[in-house]
């Protein structure tokens, strides 16, 4: 059976990849590009020089390399893919990283600020209303 290959609004990897940001740009969607129009914040090219420079040099000893970031608010672009980043949830870093799929997405999307609330049993202590459930 043969693999899916991946698209992204009709177009492969390697398309996007060869496309200038502006080609690409036009592609995602309206916040997106609203974003991408008003440039690079300092704070997000400081990010992209890094890869850039990251992918360019390679690395020494095959192991990914990954750029720590503040930013969440950068967004995924075509020449980011297979790049890992650890993107900074407010406690540590996340460590993620970019496959085609993330294309047009926030960083922030993919290191949640919050964990899943997990509520203890009723019981002693509780709450007050929970005094009169039976203990078994």
């Amino acid at each position: 059976m043969a693999r899916k290959v991946f698209k992204y609004k009709g177009y492969t990897l390697e398309e996007l990849q060869d496309m200038s940001l502006e080609e690409v740009m036009e592609l995602f969607p309206a916040r997106q590009r609203r974003s991408l129009k008003r440039g690079f914040l300092p704070r997000q090219q400081i990010v992209l020089d890094k890869m850039r420079k990251l992918n360019k040099e390679g690395t020494k000893d095959g192991r990914p390399v990954v750029i720590r970031t503040h930013c969440r608010d950068m967004i995924v672009i075509p020449e980011m893919v297979g790049t890992t980043f650890g993107i900074y949830d407010g406690q540590n870093f996340v460590e993620v990283t970019i496959v085609p799929e993330m294309i047009g997405h926030y960083f922030g999307e993919y290191a949640p600020t919050r964990k899943r609330v997990q509520h203890g049993d009723p019981g002693m202590g509780a709450t007050r209303s929970s005094m009169f459930v039976p203990l078994k």
